[in-house]
C-alpha cells in the first residue's frame, strides 16, 4: 500500500482530484457572488426613486363652465400628469361660479363660456387670455321630425330647448338670437320654450327625443341621437372662451405653469378634438 502511494501514478491522481475540487469551489463562489451582485442590482433598481414632478404637492382651484367639462377635464388631467399639480376643478353654470367667486374670494382660474361672463367678477380678474371660439349651433334630434332648417322654422315647433338666459351664456345667446329673429316673445307666449341650467342637458334631451330643436354649443352635440342643422343663423353669436387668472390665486408658480400649458399644442389638440377652433 505504501509503495502504491509513493508511485508517480497515484500522486498524479491525487493532484488531479485536488485541482478539480478547487475549480468546483471557485465556480460555486463565483456563482454565489454573481447572484448576490445581481440581486443587489435588482434591489437597487427597485429602490431608485422616481423623478420628482416640478409641482408635486401644489394645488390649483379652477372654475369651469359646465358645457366645457369634457375637454377641460382632459386638459386638467394632462397638466396634472405632467407636473404633479393637483387640479381641483368645479364645473357649474356661470351664475353659480360667479356667486362662488364673490362670496368665497377663493380660486385661481375661471374658464368662462364667454368674456361676458367675466364682467360680474371683473374685480377678481387679474388677467385674461382668449383660448378658443365657443360656437353656438341649432341642433335637432337625428331624425329632425319637424324638418327644421333654420331659426324661422322654430315658429312651428312644439318644444324648443334653450339655456337659462339669466344664468348661462348659451341661454343669453338663444334669447338674443331669437329676439332678433322676432321669435322670443312669440315662443314664450306659446309656452314652447323649455330652459335648462347647463348646455349639455339640451343635447341630451334632444338625443332622447324630448324636444324639436335647441340652441346649444357645438361641442355638446355628440352621439347618434342629435345632429347640427346646417344654417348660418347663429354665426353672428360666436363667443370666445377666456382663461381668467383670479386676483385670489395663491400659488404664483403653479398659476404661471398652467397659463403656459394652456398655450401648448397638447392643450390645443384636446380643444380641437372636441370641435373647438383656436382664436
Amino acid at each position: 500500500m505504501d509503495s502504491m502511494r509513493k508511485s508517480p501514478r497515484y500522486r498524479w491522481k491525487i493532484a488531479r482530484g485536488i485541482a478539480a475540487a478547487a475549480c468546483l469551489c471557485v465556480a460555486l463562489l463565483c456563482g454565489v457572488a454573481g447572484c448576490a451582485s445581481q440581486s443587489q442590482g435588482e434591489a437597487d433598481g427597485k429602490q431608485e426613486p422616481a423623478a420628482e414632478k416640478v409641482l408635486e404637492g401644489k394645488t390649483l382651484d379652477i372654475y369651469c363652465g359646465a358645457g366645457m367639462t369634457d375637454p377641460f377635464q382632459k386638459i386638467a388631467e394632462a397638466f396634472e400628469a405632467e407636473t404633479g399639480c393637483a387640479m381641483n376643478v368645479t364645473y357649474a353654470n356661470a351664475a353659480q361660479i360667479q356667486t362662488q367667486i364673490t362670496t368665497t374670494e377663493q380660486g385661481d382660474f375661471f374658464i368662462a363660456g364667454s368674456a361676458d361672463e367675466l364682467k360680474p367678477v371683473e374685480a377678481f380678474v387679474e388677467s385674461s387670455t382668449d383660448l378658443v371660439k365657443h360656437i353656438p349651433v341649432l341642433a335637432v334630434p337625428a331624425s329632425n321630425p319637424e324638418n327644421i332648417a333654420g331659426l324661422a322654422d322654430l315658429a312651428g315647433a312644439q318644444r324648443v330647448l334653450v339655456g337659462d338666459p339669466e344664468s348661462t351664456p348659451i341661454g343669453k345667446i338663444a334669447k338674443n338670437a331669437l329676439t332678433k329673429a322676432g321669435l322670443w316673445d312669440e315662443l314664450m307666449a306659446a309656452n314652447v320654450l323649455t330652459t335648462t341650467t347647463t348646455a349639455p342637458q339640451i343635447a341630451t334631451a334632444l338625443a332622447n327625443g324630448e324636444g324639436d330643436a335647441g340652441i346649444v354649443w357645438k361641442e355638446n352635440v355628440k352621439g347618434e341621437g342629435v345632429t347640427i342643422v346646417a344654417t348660418s343663423d347663429l354665426d353672428a353669436f360666436v363667443k370666445t372662451v377666456p382663461a381668467a387668472q383670479l386676483t385670489c390665486a395663491k400659488d404664483a408658480e403653479a398659476v404661471k405653469a398652467f397659463s403656459e400649458f394652456l398655450e401648448t399644442s397638447a392643450a390645443w389638440d384636446i380643444w380641437a378634438e372636441y370641435g373647438y377652433e383656436r382664436v
